[in-house]
């Protein structure tokens, strides 16, 4: 009974009863898509101030400016590293395995109406001077209307920068924040008990919506993506997590409750707050979380990289376009930039896509289309992957700073120290937070 009791239980349990009621009860099924949406919405309701008292804190509890600095060096160095290893595996298997070969796909035979909502906001993730340009919010107010996260982050780094100079006299501003963040994470702790009802409304539209049928026309290209995001956990950040001396498994053992919401509701964003409580108590400390975790979620994407160097060589396969060792060589330029712009923009995934192929002549950028119908299966293992690699990152980011109790990690990790997204959420700042080396 102790696993129904649990968020965990509960989840799959909501995964099962979604999927059951998408094939028996359809049209019903499709009516609770309200119930992932206002889930979804509630948690970014709560994700902009969140983020911003977490970097603060972290800014200010560190005191060395200096270290915030380097810790953001290193974040971006790695992002970049293995962003590129990303992207590479999507290019290498696709080209390998090649899902679109076959096809015959007349690109005039699309109808370009489909992609018209989409192409609209690509002027958004195209160029690296539009992009940095975009980092900067209009104002402080707009940037935590929208929610955008690396605006908010920008304004974060800035006011917590400030306030650390400031010494004692910005200690009650300090307090107050930290006061704040407190309340936010209950508040979080209330929404995240209503995650049973997001997923179970997010996977029972999908189905119903779609059926299971309708994975069977791009079925392959949807299965090579699986594969290769399982790929890139196991073995490209099993390996990372090998040299930082602690288990990918056990890591993904410990996440397990944020992976299920994030499969239901195929975002990320859902599970933000709880995930930077758990790798606090993991042993990493706070500064670090609240700097890496935040940047990763635009700069470290690396399911997304790999979906859009697999969909790109994808499209190609299917009109018959061939491409030339050059040719993958700029999809795999231009994706590592297009991709640092998905955070934010609406429809990310088919926007950046269609940015990326519009900056790739040989390939036809009306091409996309083909991947409209399975892009929401492909979203949740992009979710995940995104994830995944963030907390992976911090993990890395945190050792190479020796910002983490080792000792604490793997006792957490071997299940010898308990820890549940409730516990965490439920208990005050400093009963998490680890005495690091």
């Amino acid at each position: 009974m102790s696993f129904f009791k649990s968020l965990f239980g509960q989840v799959v349990v909501a995964l099962v009863l979604g999927i059951v009621l998408g094939i028996a009860w359809p049209d019903f099924a499709v009516s609770l898509k309200p119930l992932g949406d206002g889930f979804i919405k509630l948690i970014k309701m709560v994700i902009a101030p969140l983020v911003f008292g977490v970097v603060v804190q972290g800014i200010v509890g560190a005191g060395d400016l200096r270290k915030v600095g380097r810790v953001g060096i290193k974040a971006i160095l790695y992002f970049e590293v293995v962003t590129t290893i990303a992207l590479c595996l999507g290019i290498l298997l696709a080209y390998a395995l090649e899902p679109g070969v076959g096809m015959n796909i007349d690109p005039s035979s699309l109808d370009p109406k489909a992609m018209a909502s989409y192409t609209q906001h690509v002027g958004q993730v195209t160029g690296t001077i539009d992009f940095l340009l975009r980092i900067i919010p209009t104002t402080v107010v707009d940037a935590f209307s929208k929610g955008d996260i690396l605006q908010v982050l920008v304004i974060s780094i800035m006011f917590g920068a400030g306030l650390a100079l400031l010494g004692e006299y910005g200690e009650p501003l300090a307090h107050s924040i930290e006061r704040i963040t407190r309340v936010l994470f209950k508040v979080i702790g209330f929404i995240v008990k209503l995650a049973p009802l997001g997923v179970l409304g997010a996977i029972a539209f999908t189905v119903g919506k779609y059926g299971i049928g309708s994975l069977k026309q791009l079925g392959y290209l949807v299965l090579l993506f699986y594969v290769t995001v399982t790929i890139f956990v196991v073995v490209v950040l099993g390996l990372i997590m090998q040299l930082v001396g602690l288990s990918i498994f056990k890591f993904l053992r410990y996440l397990r409750e944020e992976l299920m919401i994030v499969l239901g509701t195929a975002s990320s964003d859902s599970v933000l707050p709880q995930v930077m409580r758990k790798l606090e108590a993991l042993g990493i400390k706070d500064s670090t979380v609240g700097l890496v975790i935040p940047t990763g979620y635009s700069f470290n994407l690396d399911g997304f990289s790999i979906y859009l160097t697999l969909a790109a060589v994808f499209i190609a396969q299917a009109t018959n376009t061939p491409l030339s060792i050059t040719d993958l060589l700029l999809i795999l330029g231009v994706s590592l930039l297009t991709s640092k712009g998905a955070h934010g923009v609406p429809g990310s995934a088919i926007v950046v896509l269609a940015a990326t192929l519009s900056a790739i002549p040989v390939i036809p950028a009306i091409g996309l289309v083909l991947v409209l119908s399975v892009d929401w299966f492909m979203g949740m293992a992009r979710a995940l992957s995104n994830l995944i690699g963030n907390c992976v990152a911090t993990v890395v980011i945190a050792a190479w700073e020796g910002d983490i109790d080792r000792r604490q990690a793997k006792r957490v990790l071997d299940g010898e120290i308990r820890v549940s997204t409730e516990e965490v959420l439920a208990a005050p700042a400093e009963v998490i937070k680890p005495a690091t080396a």
